[in-house]
């Protein structure tokens, strides 16, 4: 297992971290027999909590663009339950979103006990966007910390477990994959000019990231994952999925005394 998790205090430096990490591994197939038994290890997880329904779990991803947020989601829960999962993608806020206070729309996806959810952006895009664009100062976005490490104690104190996860790239690699987008046309649906201009403003998002990931961390930590190699980043993910669903000693339900009357009953029909 890897380490990828941070620090609860201190500040973060992504620049110490190898985007390009691929721990104990050299290639793909090196982690094909973990990845095998930890995807079955997750539908047993992910049936255990579904049954019990008293905790729930929420995937928190973020990243810069083409850091590999849908395949990441789409690759760790390829194998589990579609009933027992679900997914949300926050872009731009809309009329109605913007009309609340900015957990508003997230807090409403936040999975019911049993469930797992999703998130692919979440309620840190509030703070790093309009930070980035100057539309948030440095002390709304101290205040804005604050709101959100309150909505998360919240649900951890609910029952919602929680798992933050930045998806850590290159600027290297995320012109590779721009690239991409603009040369191939079956990529062109995946590609904004707006990721141009964002791109401009590379070293603030990743100094806001920083200060984010320091500053809300008191619910619970946040885990930086290498992204440049897919193959790696999926695996840590899983990892880090898997064993946080560990932590929460899921166990299935008590046996429900007296069935064996049902048995009595089913006979005749037999």
């Amino acid at each position: 297992m890897g380490n990828w998790q941070l620090p609860s205090l201190g500040k973060v430096n992504l620049a110490s971290i190898d985007p390009q990490d691929k721990g104990k591994f050299k290639t793909k197939r090196d982690t094909g027999k973990e990845m095998n038994r930890m995807r079955a290890e997750l539908q047993d997880l992910q049936e255990k909590l579904a049954a019990r329904r008293e905790r729930a779990l929420l995937i928190v991803v973020q990243g810069m663009d083409c850091s590999g947020k849908d395949g990441v989601i789409r690759e760790v829960f390829s194998g589990v339950n579609p009933q027992g999962i679900s997914s949300y993608s926050f872009k731009k806020p809309t009329a109605l979103e913007n009309s609340h206070d900015f957990l508003w729309r997230v807090h409403r996806h936040v999975p019911e006990l049993g469930q797992i959810a999703t998130f692919n952006r979440s309620h840190y895009e509030e703070v790093l966007i309009n930070r980035v664009h100057g539309r948030v100062s440095d002390e709304e976005a101290c205040r804005k910390f604050e709101q959100i490490n309150q909505f998360e104690s919240l649900l951890v104190d609910n029952g919602v477990e929680l798992v933050k996860i930045f998806l850590h790239i290159s600027p290297e690699f995320q012109l590779k994959k721009l690239r991409k987008r603009i040369e191939n046309p079956h990529k062109h649906w995946k590609f904004d000019p707006s990721d141009i201009e964002e791109r401009q403003h590379w070293g603030r998002y990743q100094a806001y990231y920083e200060e984010a990931m320091a500053a809300c961390s008191t619910a619970k930590p946040w885990h930086v994952v290498p992204a440049d190699h897919r193959w790696y980043r999926d695996y840590a993910a899983l990892s880090i999925t898997v064993e946080t669903m560990r932590r929460m000693e899921l166990k299935a339900p008590d046996p429900i005394p007296g069935m064996e009357k049902y048995l009595e009953q089913l006979k005749p029909l037999i």
